[in-house]
């Protein structure tokens, strides 16, 4: 599964920046990702949480948020204490004494986020206020981690830079990050690998002031759930308010800058009216001492709530309250905060989300967030409430018809313009490339074969942005793994992505790759994207995707099959063993052509959204020597399934894969006798490789080549001819395979198989259980008349039919359909498996 990393830095469980990774994290949640976060207690040392453990902190985040980061406390040096002293002498004062320093922990501490990342399985970062220069020494660590990690893993931009509002110059005159242009915060990084995102124009214009070089930067406003918000009966009761008093809503930190004084002197002159303060009182517990008094002198203490820390209105939890719950009570909802303190105003954007008008202080981004788009609200422009302002306030509270048109209003360009759709998109954007096919790569101890497979997809003739590749080690012991790389790095025009499946089996290793892919790939409407599958013991053709992608293209076909061919240099000292591989091969051109074959993982291309329809590779398992092992034929069967589900297959003869003869060499036993992948029905792959000196200069006695040919045409014919009409009936009445049958024969065929499907009681012949007792029993019934065929077509020296089983020899001849039945039904024996063989190699 793909892996989405967050990290926060803002250091506290539940923040605004946590929730607005929340909500961006949904969206690569409904994509298919797992989602970890790290709350950032490594990076600030002001939150007193540096290197603690998380105790209670998921309480607070949705169940599927999984808390993690990287193991940064064995790094000498790297502490609380150090971090603070950088914040203070770099970044404050502008001394560089302990540059050097930071330079030398941030390779540390970058290997120590590349390994989380790598055992994490991670393939998309959120990264929010990471420009924050709280901690330099971790932002220079990140940005080394991103070029590192995106250059080995093949990976594109997989990085969503988000800064909320470029902290330093939300704190004037501090001196805290130093002075403009704040020379030791670490600038942007314009990388192929990171998409920044600024909340507002302003935002955009000041970054790209300061980092002028970067590619990259969108626009991205914080969104919201426009959807209705349900009131809470219970609210109310809880904590005093009375049934239908008006009720003023502010969600907010309780600190000096957000001057909840104003909301205390705007209550005072409001009779009847009371006020709610959801935030954290411990945050700042001078500054609430300080608004209690004074709202104690102005009378108003019964008539103000300080209700503490709600959960986050966009973030479901196990609390008894939200942010939500207020909103729905609420009949306004105030932000009188400090003119130079905020950047962009969320409080506005939930009070929107919800249905609720706003009241407003001129802050200096209001205008740029939410006044140009039209938004109406009450706006305080002195420094605290005057009678206009107040007039204009206790209107609204009276007046319920004004209060509707508002928030109707608001609401609407709020949906428009703070929409979730949003975010949605830009994800989307970022998790296309310009990447229409995705080859997939199984591979275990390939090191011998890799450079020169890698060599051959790297020279396709085809544009190489529209193409990646996803290599899957399965358990490699040898260099596989160390070429992928070092091949990836030295082709960085070539995107490589490497990953891992423990589960043994080139099914699981091939499942692994291709469901990453079918994620991976963009969702244009109106675009078709493929997933391919390679062999790493295979060459494909300079020609190989280009041909397959226009074959595709062009026939809007589910599956897209490759030629097959082995190298005829191979087998110069073989001349029968290479006549019995050629007669196969020319079958083979035939009925594909005709009927399209099944995919076989040497080099098929799947259209993606047909993968997802059909659930995509299925694992079977069966029983082999007493312990379960995946099937091997899921390439086979997931073409079943495609082709039972409806949808079509296409032949592209002039997309070629090379086949790697080491099977014909060194099992050559095995494939005469038709036992090369197994027998009884058990198939399984064998690991096939040169243990002793090859045998291509050995060639078939006569009998070996005649009995090599009949398993394999045995194998072949049920499968390739038969199995096709089985799942497709209406095949047969194509012109092409009338011309080829004949229109007597098509007829006959049609016929039996509807009276077979009514004798079985067969809806669906797509089980591996459920279509091979029919396929053998019509390939026995018509194999005297499709050879006829085959010669009439391919040559006659395709011959007859393979004998039948001696069984048969006393068998009479008007009983012999039932007998037949009978074999094929192979309910003990399992010797119709072993007649027709496990599996052709040729």
């Amino acid at each position: 599964m793909s892996v989405l990393w967050g990290i926060s830095f803002d250091a506290t469980p539940i923040s605004g920046l946590v929730v607005e990774f929340v909500k961006t994290a949904s969206v690569f949640r409904d994509r298919g990702h797992r989602v970890h976060l790290d709350l950032g207690y490594d990076i600030k040392a002001d939150k007193n949480a540096f290197f603690r453990p998380y105790r209670e902190e998921s309480s607070a985040l949705p169940d599927w948020v999984r808390l993690d980061r990287p193991d940064l406390a064995g790094i000498e040096g790297y502490h609380g204490e150090f971090v603070a002293d950088v914040l203070r002498e770099v970044v404050g004062a502008g001394r560089s004494e302990l540059l050097p320093r930071v330079e030398a922990l941030a390779v540390a501490v970058a290997d120590r986020i590349v390994a989380a990342w790598r055992r994490a399985g991670v393939t998309f970062v959120v990264v929010e206020n990471g420009t924050l220069p709280e901690n330099i020494t971790y932002t220079k660590a990140l940005y080394q981690a991103i070029e590192r990690y995106g250059r080995e893993e093949g990976l594109g931009r997989f990085v969503l830079w988000r800064d909320h509002d470029l902290m330093w110059q939300s704190e004037p005159g501090t001196g805290k990050y130093g002075r403009d242009p704040y020379p030791h915060a670490v600038p942007p990084v314009d990388s192929p690998h990171i998409q920044y995102v600024a909340l507002h124009d302003e935002a955009r214009r000041k970054t790209l002031s300061w980092a002028p070089g970067l590619h990259d930067i969108a626009v991205l406003p914080n969104t919201f759930d426009h959807s209705p918000t349900r009131p809470n009966p219970g609210f109310r009761p809880h904590f005093g308010i009375p049934a239908g008093a008006p009720l003023i809503a502010r969600c907010t930190r309780v600190i000096p800058q957000k001057r909840i004084d104003r909301d205390l002197h705007l209550i005072a002159r409001l009779p009847g009216v009371y006020l709610f303060v959801a935030g954290d009182p411990l945050e700042d517990p001078d500054e609430h001492a300080k608004l209690r008094r004074l709202a104690a002198d102005l009378g108003v203490a019964d008539r103000v709530m300080f209700g503490g820390r709600l959960a986050p209105r966009e973030v479901r939890s196990g609390r008894a309250y939200s942010i939500r719950d207020l909103l729905a009570e609420a009949t306004l909802a105030s932000f009188l905060t400090s003119y130079d303190y905020e950047s962009y105003g969320n409080p506005i954007g939930e009070a929107i989300a919800s249905g609720v008008p706003y009241l407003t202080s001129d802050y200096e981004l209001y205008h740029t967030v939410y006044g140009h788009l039209g938004c109406r609200a009450p706006m305080l422009t002195a420094d605290l409430p005057d009678q206009s302002f107040v007039d204009s306030v206790a209107e609204l509270l009276l007046d319920e018809g004004k209060r509707a048109r508002m928030a109707e209003h608001n609401h609407r360009i709020g949906r428009e313009h703070f929409d979730r759709d949003r975010t949605e998109q830009l994800v989307d954007d970022m998790l296309a490339t310009r990447a229409r096919l995705a080859v997939v790569l199984p591979v275990f101890n390939e090191a011998h074969n890799l450079p020169a497979v890698l060599d051959s997809l790297l020279a396709q003739e085809l544009d190489q942005e529209l193409y990646e590749i996803v290599l899957v080690d399965n358990n490699s012991t040898d260099d596989t793994v160390a070429i992928a790389r070092s091949f990836a790095a030295a082709h960085p025009e070539l995107k490589i992505h490497l990953l891992d499946e423990a589960e043994q089996g080139v099914a699981c290793a091939r499942k692994a790759g291709m469901d990453f892919a079918a994620k991976r790939l963009g969702r244009a409407a109106g675009t078709r994207y493929y997933l391919v599958s390679a062999d790493a013991d295979c060459r494909v053709d300079r020609r190989w995707l280009p041909e397959l992608f226009r074959t595709m293209e062009a026939n809007k076909a589910a599956i897209g099959v490759c030629d097959y061919y082995y190298n005829p240099e191979h087998f110069t000292a073989r001349p029968r063993l290479w006549d019995a591989i050629q007669r196969t091969l020319r079958c083979r051109a035939v009925t594909f052509a005709l009927f399209g074959g099944f995919p076989d993982g040497k080099g098929f291309a799947v259209d993606r959204d047909v993968y997802e329809k059909v659930g995509g590779i299925e694992i079977f398992y069966q029983l082999h020597n007493g312990r379960f092992v995946n099937h091997l034929s899921d390439d086979w069967d997931f073409g079943i399934r495609v082709r039972g589900s409806g949808e079509d297959i296409v032949y592209a003869p002039t997309s070629r894969v090379e086949i790697n003869p080491r099977r014909v060499d060194h099992a050559i036993d095995e494939v005469i006798t038709g036992r090369a992948y197994g027998n009884d029905g058990i198939i399984v792959m064998r690991d096939i490789r040169p243990e002793r000196a090859s045998s291509r200069d050995i060639d078939l006695t006569e009998a070996e080549a005649q009995q090599a040919w009949e398993f394999s045409i045995k194998d072949f014919t049920p499968k390739n001819t038969i199995l096709p009409l089985l799942l497709t009936p209406s095949l047969l009445d194509s012109a092409d395979v009338i011309e080829f049958f004949g229109a007597d024969l098509a007829q006959r065929l049609h016929e039996r198989i509807e009276e077979i499907a009514d004798e079985m009681r067969v809806v669906d012949f797509t089980p591996i259980h459920v279509y091979k007792t029919p396929s053998y029993r019509l390939y026995f019934e018509f194999a005297d008349e499709i050879f006829a065929r085959l010669r009439a077509t391919v040559g006659e020296d395709i011959g007859h039919p393979p004998p039948l089983p001696a069984c048969f020899d006393e068998v009479p001849p008007d009983r012999f359909r039932e007998f037949v039945r009978y074999y094929c039904e192979d309910r003990e024996s399992g010797e119709a498996h072993n007649h027709f063989g496990n599996g052709g190699v040729f």
